[in-house]
């Protein structure tokens, strides 16, 4: 089978199976990406994530993770909902955590395309990420022209804004690479300005150690008292840089079943995310993203935002 030939058929398989697009890009040291991720974690914006210090090689260089890779497949999944439980409920939860965890669902549908793309192509060495090893996401998705790096530092897509999971294919299987597309950001600073911690200190570089989802998730400490206060009501990650984000008006809904939100989530009151057990969260939310934060450090998030004057 041809290069040409093969990539077309893995873009069409692709779709067939739901995942939104599918760019590629050849698999070599990410040059440009390196000093920018040395000065991030110089400047401490990690915050206590300190596993992102880790294998910095192999997160510049994908041939590290999978030897004899010539491909890096970079693949979107939509999570974008009907109804946003932000705009209706006192406490808030990010969008990407209504239903099943993504890491499941979206590792799933990656197995099944590397499996039809082995069937169809024949022996393929490889391995599938959903944010689950040092991979640069953002990058590959970028150099594979679906999107751009924005200033909230997420990927933007100017067909469907940035309500979507990244996931990739790295594989040892030679393919025609996509190029980059422009930077449609423009003057607009709207994610800048509505940040309510300023995690966004300059455009393009996001302070990890400062967002709303680095405090309500990967935080197991206490909240400072500095941050406290400044929340806007969110208990597990936070939307605002995207909702407020002018690429997200082309956001179309999900047809993901296992990301709907159950009944029960969707009746949550102030009072029982106050008073919820471990029984409840982990019938409720045994097969969520909300997992990540335990039970304990929901319950300490609840506690910060509801103890918020006014």
């Amino acid at each position: 089978m041809l290069v040409s030939d093969r990539t077309a058929l893995i873009k069409s398989l692709a779709r067939e199976i739901g995942f939104s697009f599918c760019g590629i890009s050849k698999a070599e040291f990410l040059d440009q990406e390196a000093p920018r991720l040395e000065e991030w974690l110089q400047r401490g914006y990690h915050g206590t994530m300190r596993y992102l210090e880790n294998h910095f090689d192999k997160r510049l260089d994908p041939r590290l993770l999978v030897p004899g890779a010539q491909s890096v497949i970079t693949l979107g999944y939509n999570y974008f909902p009907a109804n946003d439980l932000a705009a209706t409920h006192e406490l808030k939860v990010a969008k990407y955590a209504y239903g099943e965890d993504y890491h499941v669902v979206v590792k799933e549908k990656l197995q099944t395309l590397l499996s039809r793309m082995r069937e169809q192509i024949g022996a393929i060495e490889g391995r599938a990420f959903v944010d689950s090893a040092p991979v640069m996401e953002r990058a590959w998705a970028q150099r594979s022209g679906q999107g751009w790096i924005g200033k909230n530092s997420l990927l933007l897509n100017r067909q469907m804004g940035s309500f979507f999971f990244l996931a990739e294919l790295i594989l040892d299987l030679e393919l025609v690479p996509d190029g980059p597309i422009q930077d449609y950001c423009g003057t607009c600073t709207a994610c800048m300005d509505a940040c309510p911690t300023q995690a966004i200190p300059e455009p393009y570089v996001v302070d990890g150690s400062r967002c709303i989802s680095y405090f309500t998730i990967e935080l197991k400490e206490e909240i400072p008292a500095s941050a406290a206060g400044k929340f806007e009501n969110w208990i597990f990650g936070c939307d605002i840089c995207q909702d407020v984000c002018p690429w997200n008006r082309f956001a179309k809904p999900h047809q993901e079943p296992r990301f709907e939100p159950s009944a029960e989530f969707q009746a949550m009151t102030t009072r029982e995310w106050q008073e919820i057990t471990q029984e409840v969260f982990t019938k409720r939310f045994g097969k969520s993203a909300l997992q990540r934060s335990k039970l304990r450090g929901l319950k300490r998030n609840v506690s910060v935002v509801t103890a918020q004057p006014g």
